[in-house]
């Protein structure tokens, strides 16, 4: 077991999930800077969306945790600003980002579309990255597993839902960069497959794991990942006809 802490900064713990977001953020930014100059929307549009996104993105994976396991916070309200105890949810960080760049595509007089194509592959490359956090924290794991590719904790062999979420990010990221240069007929398409293929992968892994958000018996990730597929297939269906 890798100790989850990287290093010390004047007797401040870095942690190791930390570095790997932030490794994530970067290469993601990178990438997406790149491709807002090559279609026209200009880095510093971009870089000004994620200097707002990404903070915003952080509360937001935040505020979705708290509001689903609200039973525990309302007993320890201190602990809801305690980031670095643990606990953010994709979906939220998610969620937060299309609001925000929404609001700033209106206010900058952009194409949203555009935006989010810019922006998808990224998140998924983000999220791959990120996911190995889970395995130096020794969570997000899934049920007892004989199979040879299980992962010990505690003891026991069990289903290392991280691999399995961050194999099927990369492999979302290589086919959206794929399909941007060579599939997209319509602007919003990469995105909106984003949501479609990640909403997807994540249904069925939700169900693997141990450590699922509840709303009574319902997974809530499953609900969201429901709802991450259809109105995108909408969407998606709608903009092809509306192109033709």
């Amino acid at each position: 077991m890798m100790n989850p802490v990287a290093f010390k900064i004047f007797g401040i713990e870095i942690m190791w999930y930390g570095i790997l977001i932030a490794i994530g953020v970067v290469l993601g930014a990178i990438l997406a800077l790149r491709e807002a100059e090559r279609i026209g929307i200009g880095e510093d549009n971009l870089i000004d969306l994620l200097l707002y996104a990404i903070p915003l993105a952080l509360i937001g994976a935040r505020i979705y945790y708290v509001a689903f396991t609200w039973d525990y916070f309302k007993q320890n309200p201190k602990e809801i600003l305690n980031f670095r105890g643990g606990g953010l949810a994709i979906h939220g960080a998610i969620i937060a980002s299309i609001i925000v760049a929404i609001v700033f595509s209106r206010k900058r007089n952009l194409d949203f579309w555009k935006i989010a194509d810019v922006c998808a592959p990224s998140l998924a490359l983000g999220q791959a990255i990120g996911r190995w956090g889970n395995y130096i924290n020794q969570e997000a794991y899934g049920i007892p597993t004989d199979l040879p590719w299980g992962i010990i904790i505690d003891g026991v062999k069990v289903h290392p839902t991280f691999l399995y979420e961050s194999i099927g990010d990369f492999l979302i990221f290589l086919f959206l960069i794929w399909y941007r240069r060579n599939k997209s007929k319509v602007s919003g398409e990469v995105f909106l497959l984003y949501l479609i293929l990640y909403s997807s992968i994540r249904f069925f892994i939700e169900g693997l794991r141990t450590d699922s958000l509840m709303v009574g018996p319902l997974r809530v990730a499953q609900l969201v990942s429901i709802i991450g597929i259809i109105i995108p297939l909408i969407y998606f269906n709608i903009r092809r006809k509306s192109k033709k």
